[in-house]
């Protein structure tokens, strides 16, 4: 799937899960989801909560950690 044709809320989480790239994956994980608990529209948290649950086809990994917290909060 080219760049072009992922669903938005992927292309903009992995766009924020790159500026968190220069921290530990849990810390960035954590920074994200605080990110998007703030930001995001609930239909597009939803969204990538289910996209990562499907497997997470396309996330990068900090971003699909963020989704996964974003749906277990602590």
């Amino acid at each position: 799937m080219s760049r072009s044709t992922l669903p938005p809320y992927v292309r903009l989480a992995n766009e924020i899960a790159a500026q968190f790239a220069h921290r530990p994956p849990a810390e960035a994980a954590t920074a994200i989801a605080n990110h998007l608990k703030v930001t995001w529209d609930p239909r597009m948290k939803t969204a990538l909560i289910a996209h990562a649950a499907a497997g997470a086809q396309h996330l990068a990994p900090a971003a699909a950690l963020a989704a996964q917290q974003l749906q277990h909060p602590q």
